[in-house]
């Protein structure tokens, strides 16, 4: 009897001096930003075609975000399937893991499975095996406050030990940051009080005297009965607004979930080192609608739009290309945003806009492969030839001390004033021989200018300098000066160190499945958009048949949106990310006849059509 008090009270006491941040939440917090996800899909009827003009005209009437209306999304014909599962998300369900029968699997049984889990991949290998992915599974269903006690390294409560994270470590380090701008949805919420601000269920973490009594008997065998619930007790809390929370942080959440997936299949995410842009081209008019200048034809009309996503990509197989960094691809857009208010159906369409354009830039990347790139301007007079004001120009800057020198020599021929003589640049005060001439300030018909330059005068004196200063290092690059008077191309749009790859593109399909995984607040949904080629063709400046959509429509299909505070949802969200990475890693040889699955045949619209 006085055991099991003893150690009821070594519990007791555990619990009272261990952890000071098992505490009450802070107080003067500030109110959170609520979570309004938006929520445009656009629909459009089977065999609506309106008559609203050039898609690419359209699209480069739009100056600002404000301007984009619903006209550019029914030009696109943009028909979005929303709230979309797994099994429907992908083109083939076969690639993507069972929802069900993962509970309580040991390792022997998920190595029973590889020989159905596991795919052949287009890198040679094949996908990770089903113990991998039982291992991912767990890891993401421990408890957010068991994880963020090993992150912070607290000691767990008596009876309990820390969780092993293992590969979702950083995972969960990114969420417990994100903790700190937003509420852990996994907990219920806190209710505080209206007096002092706390919340009514941590008034039994209060210190108490150990003196034995039967109130505290009574308290400790109380809370060895809740052993559940101080496993998952509050470790963090919230102490800033969701809409203060650097950009930074989302992004780097979502960099650590979608590595999970992406090592184990031979990806990886790599930052462009070039803007991806999407770029239009309008289309040339009909040749007795050209209008001319000075003999010049008019010139089609060439805009981009901007994009702040990511990519994912393969690694190379060559050690020498990985080395250098070099990645092939892309695979799928990741699209993090910083926006917290979508109160209004132009702030949601807006959204929706940049997803869009994640995905109409991925596509424009993959169909660059086999291709070599073209940059705007390439042959034209405007880009190869001297253009200063119609005329040859003449020397501007630096390049006039060449005449100035030409022109004393000249002053020197014929001494006219005694202004010539004293001036800094005279002949006759750099000459040290000529001392008389000096002394006199006058300059006689036998003196002579030096071949070598004069020394230059620092800038500070405010008289014009000849040349560079005499204690400046040699310039080994070009200066702005000279970048501006070389007459040249614009930058190049493409990447050197990718190579655009249409990886995962079905053959005999006269369209590409793009993936784009978009991240807002601690959310993260899944896009697939089909983009058919003839729509590509149209942004290259293609003319489009009578006006109308000749691509069909732009299919969308959208996953539902987890929630990575919540372990069920964010295991879903695990999931179809492993069935997206495994389907575009797939290895899609010609001779397998790896054309069009059985949905994408009897789908209609969309340009799901099959080549012959």
């Amino acid at each position: 009897m006085f055991g099991g008090l003893v150690d009821l009270n070594f519990e007791l006491t555990f619990l009272l001096v261990t952890p000071a941040t098992l505490g009450p939440p802070p107080k003067d917090v500030p109110p959170a930003t609520p979570i309004n996800l938006p929520a445009c899909s656009p629909q459009l009827a089977e065999g609506e075609v309106p008559e609203l003009g050039s898609v690419v005209r359209v699209l480069q009437s739009i100056q600002r975000p404000s301007q984009l209306d619903q006209s550019p999304l029914t030009a696109l014909g943009v028909h979005v399937h929303t709230d979309v599962g797994a099994e429907h998300l992908l083109p083939d369900p076969a690639y993507v893991p069972s929802a069900a029968g993962w509970d309580g699997m040991d390792v022997d049984g998920a190595r029973a499975m590889d020989a159905t889990f596991r795919k052949p991949l287009s890198n040679g290998a094949l996908s990770p095996e089903a113990r991998m992915y039982l291992e991912r599974r767990n890891e993401l269903s421990i408890d957010n406050q068991a994880a963020f006690k090993t992150i912070k390294r607290i000691r767990p409560g008596p009876g309990s030990k820390a969780v092993r994270l293992g590969n979702c470590y950083e995972f969960f380090r990114q969420l417990d940051l994100m903790a700190t701008y937003w509420d852990d949805t996994s907990q219920p919420p806190i209710q505080y009080d209206e007096e002092d601000g706390q919340s009514p269920t941590s008034s039994h973490l209060r210190p108490m005297a150990l003196d034995g009594s039967l109130e505290q008997a009574e308290f400790a065998i109380a809370s060895a009965a809740t052993k559940e619930e101080k496993k998952t007790q509050r470790t963090t809390y919230r102490t800033a607004s969701g809409s203060s929370m650097p950009p930074e942080l989302r992004h780097g959440l979502i960099t650590a979930f979608v590595k999970l997936v992406s090592y184990d299949c031979g990806c990886n995410l790599a930052t462009p080192r070039v803007e991806p842009r999407l770029h239009l081209l309008e289309p040339m008019p009909a040749p007795s609608e050209i209008q001319t200048k000075h003999g010049q034809a008019r010139l089609a009309r060439a805009s981009y739009f901007p994009s702040g996503c990511n990519f994912l990509a393969r690694v190379p197989q060559t050690r020498d290309d990985a080395r250098r960094g070099i990645v092939e691809g892309p695979l799928a857009a990741v699209s993090a945003r910083n926006i917290t208010s979508f109160n209004t159906m132009a702030e949601q369409r807006i959204d929706f806009g940049r997803e869009l354009v994640a995905a109409l830039v991925t596509a424009q990347h993959r169909a660059r492969e086999g291709q070599k790139e073209k940059r705007f301007g390439d042959g034209r007079w405007w880009a190869t030839r001297r253009r200063w004001g119609g005329a040859e120009g003449g020397p501007i800057g630096r390049e006039v001390d060449g005449t100035v020198a030409s022109e004393g020599d000249k002053n020197t021929a014929s001494p006219k004033s005694d202004d010539t003589a004293t001036s800094p640049s005279s002949p006759a005060m750099e000459d040290p021989g000529n001392g008389s001439a000096q002394r006199q300030g006058k300059v006689t018909k036998t003196s002579k200018r030096p071949q070598s330059p004069p020394h230059p005068i620092s800038p500070s004196s405010g008289l014009p300098m000849r040349g560079p200063p005499a204690n400046k290092k040699s310039r080994k690059t070009l200066g702005i000066y000279d970048n501006y008077r070389m007459v040249r191309l614009p930058a190049s749009n493409w990447d050197k160190k990718m190579r655009y790859t249409a990886i995962g593109k079905q053959h005999g399909a006269d369209f590409d499945d793009v993936f784009v995984v978009s991240s807002l607040f601690h959310h993260i949904s899944i896009l697939r958009v089909r983009v058919p080629m003839r729509l590509l063709d149209v942004f290259a400046g293609a003319l489009e048949e009578g006006g109308t959509r000749s691509w069909g429509r732009l299919e969308v299909w959208r996953s539902p949106w987890y929630d990575l505070f919540m372990p069920q949802e964010r295991m879903e969200a695990f999931r179809v990310l492993w069935g997206m990475n495994v389907w575009l890693m797939r290895k899609t040889d010609e001779g397998e006849g790896g054309g069009l699955s059985k949905q994408d045949v009897d789908m209609k619209g969309g340009g799901g059509r099959e080549r012959a």
